[in-house]
């Protein structure tokens, strides 16, 4: 049995060059979704969103391998992140970030496959979220680039983005900042940790 990798299969997405921004058409997208709000090094809902993520999308997999034939990688943690004042992302209070955490489901996942996740993942960690929930993102026209270093050091590279490179080819931002955590921070240095940063645009 082929096991798929979206993250080779879909490169140009998950695998941006680092430290230039490019723009791309993303494709509509089902995701495992949470909401929340918070410093997601401190909010309790933070780490229960994350665990959550990986409780059902894990079983979704197992099951999509052993009933359907077809087997793919786990992808990664990505987030949707805002703010009633956008500024805070530069000057980083996280406090007042609201966020979308979610992970990519192949598209042949549906409805009843997560909801027997769900069930099987209640068992051990009891009511699920309120906001858990499988989902289509349809991201369409996008600015992205591949970072490296801390979440902490993003700030200048999006003073770039939205200062610089939107007004510059004639773009504007028009959904939430998006994330997706390349690598494990559990098991990466700071300084090497990698974070494809994405803003999805319209064009003026």
């Amino acid at each position: 049995m082929d096991k798929v990798d979206f993250k080779k299969t879909m490169k140009a997405l998950w695998q941006p060059p680092a430290g230039r921004f490019t723009v791309v058409d993303v494709p509509p997208m089902q995701f495992v979704k949470v909401d929340g709000h918070g410093d997601p090094n401190t909010a309790p809902a933070y780490k229960r969103a994350v665990e959550w993520l990986y409780s059902v999308s894990y079983p979704v997999k197992f099951m999509s391998k052993k009933e359907l034939g077809r087997d793919y990688a786990v992808m990664p943690l990505e987030g949707l992140w805002w703010a009633q004042d956008m500024s805070t992302f530069l000057s980083r209070d996280k406090d007042a970030w609201s966020w979308t955490m979610m992970i990519m489901q192949p598209e042949w996942i549906t409805q009843a496959m997560f909801e027997a996740a769900v069930d099987k993942a209640e068992a051990k960690f009891g009511v699920p979220p309120e906001t858990l929930r499988l989902e289509a993102y349809d991201e369409g026209l996008s600015v992205q680039v591949m970072h490296v270093g801390s979440y902490d050091d993003e700030g200048p590279v999006l003073r770039r983005l939205h200062k610089e490179f939107l007004p510059e080819n004639g773009l504007a931002e028009t959904g939430h900042h998006h994330e997706i955590y390349i690598s494990d921070p559990r098991k990466t240095a700071p300084e090497k940790l990698k974070t494809v940063l994405r803003q999805p645009v319209r064009r003026l």
